[in-house]
């Protein structure tokens, strides 16, 4: 009996990937907070995972540079650049904490199937 990673997974590597695709949007803003006109983007989580099929081998890879939306600044600036820096910081810290939860719930499914292997 073969094991099909890509139902054990699930949706995970789905999160590990866009969380790796938002990290390089917000970082992005975070280096141009000081950059005239630049506009802040962002993904948004919903609207990237609703285009992906778990358990499909030939599932489309979902075009993040289609589902980046721009952010609308709680503040105006003079130069009309759109990134807030604590703003950002903040996005940037808790994307980095659903990273670490969607990377707990990889490693405990590995574990699961590293058991199941071995008859446990």
């Amino acid at each position: 009996m073969a094991i099909s990673f890509d139902s054990a997974l699930g949706v995970h590597p789905d999160a590990l990937n866009f969380r790796v695709q938002r990290t390089k949007v917000l970082a992005s803003n975070l280096a141009n907070v000081d950059t005239p006109g630049y506009l802040a983007k962002d993904l948004r989580f919903e609207t990237v995972m609703r285009n992906t099929v778990p358990g499909k081998v030939d599932k489309p890879v979902p075009d993040f540079k289609i589902s980046s939306l721009y952010a609308m600044p709680y503040q105006n600036s003079k130069d009309g650049n759109t990134v807030e820096l604590g703003v950002e910081q903040a996005k940037f810290t808790q994307n980095n904490m659903d990273f670490q939860t969607s990377l707990t719930f990889m490693n405990m499914k590995f574990s699961g199937l590293a058991k199941a292997i071995e008859g446990r």
